[in-house]
């Protein structure tokens, strides 16, 4: 054994003895309202990112067979060579009609389109100001982004914010950047702040909409439709990055949305971009059915939002305390990160599936149980998590 291999088995010994040490739950059925896990048998799911409940549906479904059936399992090239296929096209086209911007590239995941975007844009002198919570591809994205001025204000603190495009008052270009729903706390970004402070300073605003695609808005299309703003300068938000792994299909992939300029720069001059396959086919064919089902039956995302208002009144009236947000996460702090982990479990014995988060991802003293809703989920299944979380409480 190398000395590294022996550091590594003392690492994983103590986060087992500590309780935090993260098992991977294997799934045997698709994900759905209700899945079934090896060795556990079948549970209701409360902890997936499945918002309008289309990851399983069959239109989505064979949509990815004929796209597997037209194109092959993988475009087996970067895009730039000959990895752009006429389902990218249409469902960049699609995405961009549909979110109300100029144009759309999208990449293998959102934490690529992230790390693409933010490098790409800025030159030395320029700044980048991100919100402390912002989900780790953003902090990544921007420790890549070296040659520019970095700084980080405190959550949703416009006040901060103000202080922190101070100190970058004499950069040629600053980037604002914040998630549009924050995925631990489940809180959504002060958008029309951010907007008129990127307005009256000269910045851009880019949002993360990862959460809120599918969810925020009476159509589904994220935090500006929320808040009644354009994804368009200069009333609403300069850039979008988003995905595709969660309400819209919930394979995989991520995209940037915004003026055509800044996705032309992007396909000359993005890493990943430039060095990475392209989305592959079946993907790209079942995110596009995906977006058609959502502008098709609007209601889905009514009937999401009416599913956490139920399970949230059901976990206030047990006793626990839920955030107010409009969001489709509920996260109920419990403490310490092995807590929240022995809690989850014991969910999973009762036969509901959520997911316990502690640190690294979230701070220490601050793990939660983050429950997950879906446009998917029936009564019965809010009823049957509502029971586990009873007999949860009951038993602490």
């Amino acid at each position: 054994m190398t000395t590294l291999t022996t550091r590594l088995e003392g690492a994983l010994a103590e986060l087992r003895a500590q309780g935090t040490y993260k098992r991977l739950r294997h799934l045997q059925t698709p994900t759905g309202p209700t899945t079934t896990i090896e060795g556990v048998g079948e549970v209701v799911v409360f902890c997936s990112n499945n918002y309008l409940g289309l990851a399983n549906h069959p239109e989505v479904v064979e949509a990815g067979i004929d796209g597997l059936r037209r194109y092959g399992a993988g475009t087996a090239s970067v895009r730039f060579i000959c990895g752009t296929f006429e389902c990218h096209r249409a469902l960049e086209r699609d995405l961009a009609d549909f979110l109300g911007t100029e144009a759309v590239l999208t990449y293998v995941s959102c934490w690529n389109a992230n790390e693409g975007l933010l490098p790409a844009l800025l030159a030395p002198g320029d700044a980048l100001v991100s919100d402390e919570l912002n989900h780790a591809s953003i902090i990544d994205a921007g420790r890549l982004t070296r040659q520019a001025t970095r700084t980080v204000f405190a959550h949703s603190d416009m006040t901060a914010l103000d202080g922190a495009l101070d100190e970058v008052a004499g950069s040629p270009v600053t980037l604002v950047v914040t998630d549009g729903v924050f995925s631990m706390e489940g809180d959504v970004a002060r958008l029309p702040d951010l907007v008129r402070r990127c307005r009256e300073r000269g910045a851009t605003l880019v949002v993360d909409d990862s959460h809120a695609v599918g969810v925020l808005g009476t159509g589904g299309r994220g935090t500006h439709e929320h808040f009644g703003l354009p994804a368009r300068a200069p009333n609403g938000v300069d850039l979008l990055t988003g995905t595709l792994g969660k309400a819209l299909g919930g394979a995989a992939g991520g995209y940037v949305a915004g003026p055509r300029p800044v996705i032309e720069t992007l396909v000359q001059r993005s890493r990943p971009q430039l060095f990475s396959n392209a989305l592959p086919p079946t993907v790209a064919a079942s995110a596009a059915a995906a977006l058609g089902i959502l502008r098709r039956e609007p209601e889905r995302v009514a009937r999401l939002h009416a599913n956490v208002e139920t399970m949230r009144a059901g976990l206030r009236a047990l006793g626990y305390e839920v955030l107010d947000s409009p969001t489709a996460i509920l996260p109920i702090i419990v403490g310490e990160t092995a807590t929240a982990i022995r809690l989850s479990e014991r969910l999973l014995d009762l036969g509901v599936f959520v997911t316990g988060f502690g640190f690294p991802v979230v701070p220490e003293g601050a793990a939660r149980l983050r429950v997950q809703m879906s446009a998917a989920h029936t009564t019965a299944h809010i009823e049957r998590a509502l029971e586990a979380f009873d007999r949860l409480r009951a038993e602490r």
